[in-house]
């Protein structure tokens, strides 16, 4: 039976021009070793503080902000597709939907302005906007650097209860709908991209995990498939005893499970 990798990449392994290219060298060098991969993203690096932000923000009436926020996303986004989507179709195509997205955030965040508040289930609906741009940016990329890929939301097989914010799993759904999405395109030889950090509820509402929630993202889809290696893919070292960037003598953890 052929082996199953499950690769995570976090906001800054993505968060730039520069980071894309070499996440799509480890996706590309993963394809050599493995015949099923499943890779898990993140937003891009400062979008989902952004996001709240202006989720907060309009909470108290304020969205002047707005047109800045819809700027930022759209230069962050879009700069990234134009340096590295080289065929017009899909680039122009990828660019529309992540537009569509922010102009949801937009309609979203008058809308908490005129209730003079953020709901747990709305800051759940606009935190997962940062994860639903950038799977559809990196699927793009993938495609267009010559690797089958197809992105995919977890809100279609990651099931949760109703606890937003803080959503937990129903495994037993979960691993039905995930094996039921996911594998059909891995025996095709299509490299699944999907959300991290976002489920939905049966009723079909959507959820986070948390922040942070991508690793656990991860960790479910490998746990439920299953997959015979999760790699998350970031900035530091591995899994740290403690912030390196606080204590210099951290250390890399060099084993953990995940199930």
């Amino acid at each position: 039976m052929s082996k199953t990798l499950v690769m995570k990449f976090g906001g800054t392994s993505v968060g730039s021009v520069d980071a894309l290219k070499s996440a799509i060298q480890i996706i590309r060098d993963a394809k050599k070793d493995w015949e099923r991969v499943v890779v898990v993203t993140s937003a891009m690096s400062g979008v989902t503080n952004l996001l709240i932000d202006s989720a907060a923000s309009a909470s108290q009436g304020k969205v002047d902000s707005l047109s800045a926020t819809e700027s930022s996303l759209r230069e962050k986004h879009f700069a990234a597709a134009d340096a590295l989507v080289k065929d017009e179709a899909q680039r122009e195509a990828v660019k529309a939907e992540i537009d569509a997205l922010i102009l949801s955030l937009v309609d979203l965040c008058k809308a908490i302005a005129i209730l003079g508040e953020a709901s747990p289930r709305a800051m759940d609906t606009v935190a997962s906007l940062g994860e639903r741009m950038s799977v559809r940016l990196l699927a793009a990329v993938v495609h267009d650097a010559g690797i089958p890929a197809q992105a995919i939301e977890s809100t279609e097989f990651v099931v949760t209860n109703a606890h937003f914010q803080n959503a937990h799993p129903d495994f037993n759904v979960t691993t039905e709908k995930t094996r039921g999405k996911l594998n059909p395109l891995m025996d095709k030889g299509i490299v699944p991209i999907t959300t991290g950090f976002i489920g939905a509820t049966s009723e079909g509402a959507i959820t986070t995990l948390g922040r942070g929630g991508s690793d656990y993202s991860a960790a479910i889809i490998g746990a439920v498939l299953p997959a015979d290696e999760v790699w998350i893919c970031t900035d530091v070292d591995g899994v740290m005893t403690t912030d390196p960037r606080i204590v210099k003598e951290a250390q890399t953890l060099p084993e953990i499970s995940y199930n």
